[in-house]
């Protein structure tokens, strides 16, 4: 199994930045490797193209870009393969986009679908995965039960993530604190 790695953090703690130079060093390693950002966000305002705009020009030139914003799984064993490195920014678009859909209701049981589908991928993808995610559970309770519900699922997917991956790094004020994922029973 490739060795994946879960990044989380609270907005504009160094997240994408932090994972974009792990996968910089990993591209350096070995003459050959690749590396695919796999944009999961969706622009629905000018705020939110801004930032997926800047996103885009702050990335290195020779990174590839996917965008999935909502068939993740797809998307990743699509561009799997030996000696390249798959980015994911990031899993709370991602599951954004399936919840809180600007245009429809939200498709929960495709939800559950794809989650198990991400799951069930990760131990036999040929890439390894660097995963950024925040991590929404540390303030104060949400009050809609909508609200509760996404932080909650958030929480269990980082969770879930985690336990797939070989490392996780918590990013605070834009420092990385890195360890080895310990593995318990799901």
């Amino acid at each position: 199994m490739a060795a994946h790695h879960l990044i989380v953090g609270g907005q504009r703690s160094g997240k994408s930045r932090h994972a974009e130079r792990l996968a910089q060093a990993w591209q350096r390693a070995e003459a050959g490797h690749t590396v695919t950002i796999v944009a999961t966000a969706l622009a629905f305002d000018a705020e939110m193209q801004a930032r997926i705009d800047k996103h885009r020009a702050d990335r290195p030139a020779s990174f590839a870009t996917v965008e999935a914003p909502l068939a993740l799984t797809a998307a990743l064993r699509e561009a799997a393969a030996p000696g390249r490195l798959l980015l994911v920014d990031c899993l709370t678009l991602w599951l954004t986009n399936w919840l809180m859909p600007m245009d429809d209701a939200p498709d929960l049981p495709g939800w559950a679908a794809e989650r198990q589908a991400l799951l069930d991928a990760l131990p036999t993808l040929p890439s390894p995965v660097v995963f950024v995610s925040n991590e929404v559970g540390w303030g104060v309770s949400p009050m809609s039960r909508e609200a509760r519900f996404y932080v909650d699922e958030l929480g269990r997917l980082n969770q879930a993530v985690a336990r797939r991956s070989q490392n996780l790094t918590l990013m605070v004020a834009g420092q990385a604190w890195t360890r080895a994922v310990e593995k318990d029973e799901e």
